[in-house]
């Protein structure tokens, strides 16, 4: 259980901060890198997730290295562009 206490951290706090809860998904996949987790949420909760200027996305990739280094692990954080999202796909560089 001590290994996904990441996973349900992050769980928890994004939940608590977006306004559908119900649309949160995290993947966790572990490497030689070390932990990464996948967040995926409702595509009007994005701008809750990353904040003005990514601060709270900032802050919530703080929150996890700590939770990582009591577990001796170096958790990293995807925030994934939801379907439908205000982006333009990337396209190769020219």
């Amino acid at each position: 259980m001590a290994e996904m206490s990441d996973q349900n951290f992050l769980e928890y706090l994004v939940k608590s901060i977006v306004d559908h809860p119900d649309d949160v998904k995290v993947e966790r996949k572990v490497d030689e890198r070390g932990v990464l987790l996948s967040l995926r949420v409702h595509s009007q909760d994005m701008g809750q997730v990353v904040g003005r200027q990514g601060t709270t996305a900032k802050a919530i990739r703080i929150l996890l290295r700590i939770v990582g280094m009591k577990n001796n692990a170096r958790v990293n954080l995807k925030i994934e562009e939801p379907e439908g999202g205000l982006r333009a796909p990337r396209g190769p560089e020219v």
